[in-house]
This record gives C-alpha cells, sequence and structure tokens, in this order.
C-alpha cells in the first residue's frame, strides 16, 4: 500500500495568445479616478466584459456574473468594456449613469471609439473573454449562459496559477461611487391611479414602485420591500389594480392600490430559455426580462424584451402564451408567428392597435388583427442598424432607440425618443413623425393628464410635465448607423464556422438528439444565394450574392452541454446561446472564412 499522495493532475494545456493593452478615449469608471493597464492586474484572473447598456442580453450577464464576481473577489476580477452601439452611448455621461442604473459593481473602461474592442476582434454584444494571471487570453465567450463555464475555469486557473506562485490574491480596483439622495432613482414606466390623480412610477434602481402627488414630485409612499427587481412596465387593470413588469425578477406582479398588496402572477423567477416552454399556467412558466404590459383586447400584453417577443397573460385562466415573434433579433413584419423584434420595450393599446416601441431596431411597430389572426407591422424604422433624429415622412424618418410609446388624443402617439432626448410624435393619417419636445434627458415613458403629457425623464431622476404643443419643433436632421465596422468578405462561398468548445468536465448532450442549432438569414434577403435556413452543424457553406455590396448576416447558434459523468444519472445541463448580427461588405479577394466564437477559441 502506498501511502504518498497522489500527484496534481497536469495543468490543462491552453494557447498562448498575449492579451492586447486596454484603452477606452473615456477613461476608467469605478476606479476612484485611477486609470489602470494589463501590467497593473498582473496576478489577477481578468474577466473583460463586452457590454453596451442598451442590451439586454448584456444586462443579463452582469446578472449572471454577480455570483462568481463576489466568489472569487480575492481572485477575480471582472473590468466591463463598454463598446456603443448607439451615439448615444458614446456620451461618457450616459454611461456613468447607465454604470449606475445597472448596479454595475466593478471598474468600467468606456470605449466609446471601439478601440479595444477591435483589438479583440469581438463581434457580437455580449463577449466574454478570459485572461490569465501571466496576461494570456485563455477563453472567450459570446452571448449569454456561459457563468458556469467561466467559473470552472476560473476554478482552474486559481488552482494551476496557485501551484506556479503566479496568482496574486487581495483587495480588487473596484472604488463604488457616493451615491446621490433623489426621491426617484432612473424611474421606468409610470400610470396614473384613477380617482386619486396620484402617479405611480417604477423606481427601477431602488427595486420599488413609488406613488407620488398629482404634482409629480410629492411622495405618498412607497411599495416593496424585497419582491421587487428594477421593476419596469405598468399597466392598469379593469378592476383598478395594476400589473407590473418585475424585469429581472422575470415575473409579473400585481399591486392593489387600495390594501397595497403585491402578488406574483406569473413567471417563475427563473429566465427563460431555448426549449423552454412557451405556453401554459402562468406561474409555471419561464419569462424573459418583461419590460412592459398593456391591457389589451381581454388581455394583458408582454414586451418580452429578452427573447425578442410579444407574450399574453389571461388573468381570468391564469394562462401565458406567445403572441408574436420568433425570439430571432431584428425587424421583419407579417404574420406574428413569423414577425421579428429587437427588445421591445414600449407598449401602448389603442382601439384594434397595439403600439410597440422595439428599441433595438429604432421603430415603431404595430400589432393588429386580419382575417386569419394577428399581424406586425412597422410604422416607422428600418432594422437593427440605422437610427437618428429626422423627421418627416415616416418611411425616411429615424428615431433612436424608442423605449415608450404613448397614444394621443387625436390618435396619433407620442413615441419617448429616449436616446434622442426627445419626444417625437407619429400620426397615422398623415404618415408623418414630428418632433413635440427635446432637451429631455433619456425619456423612457410618458402618461396623459388632460392636455398635459408627463414624461419619465429616466436620467433626471423625475417626472416633467409638458403642454402637448400644438405644432412642431424643428430640429437639424441627422441620421447614422452602429459604429461597428463592417467584415470584408469574398463574395462567392463563404465558410461560416461558430466556435464551441463544451466547458472542462461537460460534453454536447445527445442524449435526445442534435445539442447544437444554427439558424442564419441575411438583410438584404438577396444578399444569400444559398446557406439560409435551419440545421444542428454548427459550421456552414454559404453563398454571397456578388451583385450585393453590403448587408447584414444574421446567426443565431445555441449548443446544449451536459456534465460528462457517465455514473449521473441527471447530469447537469446548460444552454449556451448567441444571435450575431454581422454587418459585411463584399470585397473580390477578402477572407473567405467568418469565424463566430460561441465559446472557446478559434483555432
Amino acid at each position: 500500500m502506498n501511502d504518498a499522495a497522489p500527484a496534481p493532475a497536469p495543468a490543462p494545456r491552453r494557447a498562448r495568445v498575449r492579451a492586447p493593452e486596454l484603452i477606452g478615449k473615456g477613461g476608467w469608471l469605478n476606479t476612484g479616478d485611477q486609470q489602470y493597464t494589463l501590467a497593473d492586474l498582473r496576478g489577477r484572473i481578468v474577466i473583460l466584459d463586452f457590454w453596451t447598456f442598451c442590451c439586454i442580453n448584456c444586462l443579463h450577464v452582469l446578472d449572471e456574473l454577480r455570483e462568481l464576481e463576489e466568489k472569487h473577489r480575492d481572485t477575480v476580477v471582472i473590468i466591463g468594456v463598454h463598446s456603443p452601439k448607439f451615439v448615444h452611448e458614446a456620451d461618457h455621461q450616459a454611461v456613468v449613469d447607465a454604470v449606475e442604473r445597472y448596479q454595475v459593481h466593478h471598474p468600467v473602461l468606456d470605449d466609446p471609439e471601439l478601440a479595444t474592442w477591435k483589438q479583440y476582434a469581438v463581434r457580437a454584444w455580449p463577449t466574454l473573454v478570459v485572461i490569465d494571471p501571466e496576461g494570456y487570453i485563455v477563453g472567450q465567450h459570446a452571448g449569454e449562459g456561459h457563468a458556469h463555464a467561466i467559473a470552472k475555469l476560473v476554478e482552474e486557473l486559481e488552482a494551476e496559477h496557485t501551484a506556479k506562485g503566479t496568482l496574486r490574491r487581495g483587495d480588487g480596483p473596484y472604488v463604488p461611487p457616493e451615491p446621490e439622495a433623489t426621491d426617484l432613482r432612473f424611474p421606468g414606466k409610470a400610470v396614473l391611479l384613477p380617482g386619486s390623480g396620484t402617479f405611480l412610477v417604477s423606481d427601477s434602481t431602488r427595486h420599488q414602485l413609488v406613488e407620488l402627488e398629482p404634482d409629480g414630485e410629492t411622495v405618498v409612499r412607497r411599495i416593496g420591500d424585497g419582491e421587487f427587481k428594477e421593476p419596469q412596465g405598468l399597466a392598469l387593470l379593469p378592476d383598478g389594480r395594476v400589473i407590473v413588469a418585475d424585469t429581472v425578477n422575470h415575473a409579473l406582479r400585481v399591486f392593489d392600490p387600495e390594501t397595497g398588496a403585491v402578488v406574483r402572477v406569473a413567471g417563475t423567477g427563473k429566465q427563460w430559455w431555448q426549449g423552454s416552454p412557451t405556453s401554459g399556467p402562468a406561474l409555471e412558466v419561464d419569462l424573459s426580462s418583461p419590460w412592459d404590459v398593456a391591457w389589451w383586447q381581454g388581455k394583458v400584453w408582454i414586451a418580452m424584451a429578452g427573447v425578442h417577443q410579444l407574450w399574453t397573460y389571461d388573468p381570468e385562466a391564469g394562462t401565458v402564451e406567445v403572441a408574436a415573434g420568433t425570439t430571432q433579433e431584428g425587424l421583419v413584419d407579417g404574420p406574428a408567428a413569423e414577425a421579428w423584434f429587437a427588445q421591445p420595450s414600449g407598449l401602448a393599446a389603442d382601439g384594434d392597435r397595439l403600439w410597440v416601441a422595439d428599441s433595438e431596431n429604432s421603430a415603431l411597430r404595430y400589432v393588429s388583427r386580419d382575417g386569419s389572426g394577428y399581424v406586425v407591422g412597422t410604422a416607422v424604422g428600418t432594422g437593427l442598424f440605422d437610427f437618428g433624429h429626422r423627421d418627416g415622412e415616416a418611411g425616411q424618418a429615424l428615431l433612436q432607440h424608442p423605449l415608450g410609446v404613448t397614444v394621443l388624443p387625436d390618435g396619433s402617439v407620442a413615441l419617448s425618443d429616449t436616446y434622442n432626448h426627445a419626444l417625437r410624435r407619429y400620426d397615422p393619417a398623415s404618415g408623418e413623425v414630428t418632433t413635440l419636445a427635446t432637451d429631455l434627458r433619456e425619456p423612457s415613458d410618458a402618461v396623459l393628464v388632460g392636455d398635459d403629457i408627463v414624461v419619465v425623464e429616466s436620467a433626471r431622476h423625475r417626472l416633467t410635465r409638458l403642454r402637448l404643443p400644438e405644432a412642431a419643433v424643428r430640429v437639424d436632421a441627422v441620421a447614422h448607423r452602429t459604429q461597428r465596422a463592417a467584415t470584408e468578405v469574398s463574395p462567392g462561398t463563404l465558410r461560416l464556422d461558430v466556435v464551441f468548445q463544451a466547458p472542462s468536465g461537460q460534453k454536447l448532450d445527445t442524449r435526445y438528439g442534435p445539442s447544437t442549432r444554427l439558424i442564419v438569414s441575411s438583410t438584404p434577403a438577396e444578399l444569400l444565394v444559398s446557406g439560409d435556413g435551419t440545421g444542428t452543424d454548427l459550421s456552414r457553406e454559404l453563398t454571397l450574392n456578388p451583385s450585393v455590396a453590403e448587408g447584414v448576416l444574421h446567426v443565431s447558434a445555441m449548443a446544449a452541454s451536459c456534465d460528462d459523468d457517465p455514473s449521473n444519472e441527471y447530469p447537469a445541463c446548460h444552454v449556451h446561446q448567441q444571435d450575431w448580427g454581422v454587418p459585411v461588405r463584399l470585397v473580390p479577394g477578402a477572407t473567405s472564412r467568418l469565424p463566430l466564437v460561441l465559446a472557446g477559441l478559434d483555432a
């Protein structure tokens, strides 16, 4: 019998890719004004989180990382690299606000020119990059659902670099900002309570509802002590109660203004993932970041921002179900089951039409009925990459990430055009878009009160009362496209490789069939001659039309992995998923391969 301790397992072999330097013109946040380089972080495990604050998937990842951040705070430094999609997101103060709004408790590098994004060849929000204590990249993950894999990698790196003597433990560089005292803190949505004339406001960052006097300033009461987590949308039910989109809890709750009672009526508290039920008893079906709610046609309609869909909740039957959208992110009209949305975040019912603020598309959409069922249309907006502030005929007008929509007395709709800091108006009768007010700070909702409109100025932490103007405000027209550079690819054959390596100790889950899925499409549709559609192989040969100069490849990938332990009858399983919208430009002689990393490193 040999009593000697077994030799430690050899450290896993990893690719040795030196991490590029961290560069950001906006500087560092949450560090007490200290500026950092990678050399300053040597000896720590660094996780770069490439995010932008408009992106719901990025917000999901922030929440996914919180447990890891707390558990490994003496060895791991998470750094948010803020990489803007919209022009407004390149504004430094807007990043400062977002870091507080979403309670980011780690350093953030403000990279308005995407310098670090380009150095790391990032192609999607969110993307996570793991750097070992010696300054080498050892992992990359795009999309959601990777926290367990990164936690496993962190444990391996801790053991490996403790043995090597290259791990440095201790406090990290995070320095929390000084809190500011205001009655509201980044309020989201508001509703007027009948009878009393008071306002009910979702005080999102403080995880409460706040009732305000008709003056919109004096606090009557605060509602919620642990029930809510970043609540957003509010809607009156026919019985006078209020339904609340409890966004980060992935739930709906009902608040009774008479009794003060708060009751969960839909959602389990867990986030919906591909493959989960899409209908059934409301308290047994997962939801995903419900952002707004509206009562329309006898049901509560839900802007399910987290999965780019609209759902409904039937209070009488106690059920929920998908009503519109495929979970694909983009702008596609047509029958509700075939339509695409991009983070719908605002709803307003008007008779036979439900208006939708489709934020990532910078669009105003609507749902209506025809003889065969619900259909989705677009009033303003063209897709994921075009935005700006331009009035005029709706077909050429531009918005920038609107979060709220309000029906006006004349049948037109007011849009809380959030990233343009403006209140806009679309008139269905004339087909014209105008500007009603400017110099608002991230308006996210608006409520009609007589001849006034009360705007939720989220980044000014207040409600602002405006008189509905007779005439539109004139503004200088401006148009933008996303700052992301297009990827140059060769016309003709293009090899698409989605890179996925199962986390250590796991394998692809093939017990019930293929464990991977790949969906490919394009805008315009003519860009793809062949290769579009759904399949199970994560690599595919595409044929690009040489007569189309540029466009966007829409790629959605999913992979399921489970613990690789034959003795475990019920192994833990995880879903990894990401949607990419890749702007491409066709250039003869350019690359004929497009790698997209879902998890791992591209060889």
